[in-house]
Parts: C-alpha cells; structure tokens; sequence
C-alpha cells in the first residue's frame, strides 16, 4: 500500500506563504492538464495565493516526478501524477520517484475506462463477435497502443491472454495518435480509449463501442456491456489522475489540500462536465487514494508478470 506518513510542522500554520506550483507530465491540452487547470483558480482563490501549473512532458512522466519529488515538502510544489506513473512503478521503477516512498498522496481528480471500439466497416458489433473474427483471421487483425508498457497495450495483451486470440500490436507515439487510422477504418482495429475522447465519434457513427473496460456501464453508453458481461471478467482498465505532495509534507498542509480541492471538484462548472464526458469524479480521502494507488500497481504488476511485457 502506498504510505502516506506525514509530519505535523509549525510551518502548516502560515500555508501557504508563496505561490504553489503543480506540476504536471503532460502536454497542455490533454485531459490531466485540462483537469488541474479547471481546479488551479478555485484552490488560488481558496488559499490566497497564485496556483501555476507546470507543463513537463517527458519520458513517460518521469521527468516532471523527478522534478517534483525533489521539492521542499513544504506544500508549495504538489505533482499531478496520472496512471503512467504507476505504470512506471511496475516496469521502470526508478528510487527517485516510487510513489511508495517518494510522494504523499492529497487526492484523485477524476476516472475514467476506456472504451473498446471498432470501425463501422468491421464486422462484429460484439467483443464475441470480434474474438471470433480474430480467431478466424490469425495474425492478421491490430490493436492500435499508445507504446510499449501504456495503459492500451496493457489490457490490449491481457484480451489476447484470455480469448486466445492472436492479433498484432500497432504502437503509437502517443495516446490519441490512432485516432485517424481507426476513424479511417485504417490498421487500427480495435482501438481503445477514453469517453471524453471516443464519446462523440461512438455518438455520431463513426465508431462502435463493444464494451467497457470499468466495473460498470457508462451512463453515456448505457447498452454498451462492460467486458466481463461481454465474457472477459477480471479485465479492467482506468484511466486517472490526481495529485501527490513531496513525502514528509505536513499533514495539516495535506488535510487542507485535499479538502478545498474536494469542495473546488463540487463547483458546477468542473463538476458537470467531467460527469457529462463519462468519467467519474474524484475527491478521495489521501488514505483511500493512497489504498488505490497501491492497488493500481499491484494490479498491472500481475498483467505484466502473466504477459511478460517489457519496455522496448
């Protein structure tokens, strides 16, 4: 279980005295950096100083980890993680940024599954009907994945392990870059996504769902089964971020933290849209947080013993 053991100091008492920085291991414009962006002027505005996210993409998200983890844990440098850092726990573990050992865990910002998606153009409107097309055509189906040891190849090899299927892997530079060979019907096949992203295209005809990588139906995509009603239990894939304190951040400073980011979560205007794009919202105790994470970890670490994935 990922510890979040914290010290009491007399500095918690004047928190914050400075502006406070997030930084975060994403481009601008993707989901965990439009999710901490939407909370930065309501915690500046709770706690009277500045909020200013920092954007450090990079090396699967370990550069912004380091960056972090080195800060005072004073409160005023906090990291937005989001599930490739777990990921990294497992199969790149690095001393300096295990969130075990190098973090305190404040708080989770929002959930979401992915979705298992195919062209129109595909004939199966089933996960069943799918594994049957693959049986059928043998190394000659792909799955399009964000990289080696990402959040889609992941459950993209444990669907292979448990269907008996055998389809290729299509790696791409980033997740979101398949989108077009999918749209076009193209080398991706399946795909697999998140709702905000996948949503409107599943909406509008340009994809089929087949089911949901969560433990329950979306309310977006209430006739879509999830993949153990379609016949895959025990295959659940989230995406998610949240964020973390450097490890020996005062817990008065980490109680604060949590709860005004908990009330900011339950403004209408970040709120809404966050449920109306299929994800779940956030607000976690940092205990309960920290329990999933450890969670997360121990849960990929057995997918990737089973499968033998490796970085590349």
């Amino acid at each position: 279980m990922i510890g979040c053991t914290i010290a009491p100091s007399p500095d918690s008492q004047t928190y914050p005295s400075k502006p406070i920085r997030i930084v975060t291991p994403v481009v601008p414009g993707s989901a965990p950096d439009l999710r901490v962006r939407q909370i930065a002027p309501k915690l500046a505005e709770a706690l009277g100083q500045s909020v200013i996210v920092e954007n450090r993409p990079g090396g699967n998200g370990q550069i912004a980890a380091r960056e972090a983890a080195k800060a005072a844990p004073d409160g005023h440098t906090l990291f937005n993680l989001n599930i490739n850092n777990a990921l990294n726990d497992v199969l790149n573990p690095d001393p300096a940024t295990r969130l075990a050992s190098a973090f305190t865990p404040i708080t989770d910002l929002a959930q979401s599954p992915l979705i298992m998606v195919v062209h129109p153009s595909v004939p199966a409107d089933s996960v069943k009907a799918y594994i049957a097309l693959a049986k059928m055509r043998p190394k000659t189906l792909n799955y399009g994945s964000s990289g080696s040891g990402g959040i889609i190849q992941l459950p993209g090899e444990r669907i292979k392990q448990a269907s008996g299927i055998d389809v290729l892997e299509v790696p791409y530079k980033s997740p979101g870059a398949e989108l077009p060979d999918l749209l076009g019907g193209g080398r991706s096949c399946p795909g697999m996504g998140v709702p905000a992203t996948l949503g409107p295209h599943i909406a509008s005809g340009r994809l089929r769902a087949l089911a949901v990588a969560g433990v329950r139906r979306l309310q977006i995509l209430p006739d879509t089964p999830t993949l153990a009603e379609a016949g895959l239990p025990g295959i659940e894939a989230l995406t998610w971020n949240g964020l973390l304190a450097p490890i020996g951040t005062p817990i008065p400073i980490v109680r604060l933290l949590h709860a005004e980011i908990q009330r900011a979560l339950g403004h209408p205007d970040i709120r809404d849209p966050i449920l109306a794009s299929g994800s779940e919202l956030g607000g976690m105790a940092p205990e309960q947080f920290a329990t999933f994470l450890g969670r997360e970890i121990e849960k990929w670490g057995k997918v990737v013993r089973e499968t033998a994935i490796k970085l590349q």
